[in-house]
């Protein structure tokens, strides 16, 4: 795990965070994650938390996959 993230840290660029649309979400830590994918202008966002996370990030075109899936996908 040390050596994928470590990877992971290497390829991932920072992304600034606007924060002009909340609340979206029930839990306040779970609205980090959905700005952080819609700033990033990500394709999906990966959470094991679908059921929080499905609503609010369709609005934003955002698909909400599990990580097994995702990674079966590519």
């Amino acid at each position: 795990m040390g050596i994928f993230l470590d990877g992971l840290a290497c390829i991932v660029e920072p992304v600034e965070v606007h924060f002009l649309w909340r609340p979206q979400l029930r839990d306040p830590a779970d609205e980090l994650v959905l700005e952080a994918a819609v700033n990033a202008s990500a394709h999906a966002l990966l959470t094991f938390n679908m059921k929080h996370f499905s609503n609010a990030a369709e609005q934003f075109g955002l698909r909400v996959m599990q990580p097994g899936p995702f990674l079966r996908s590519l």
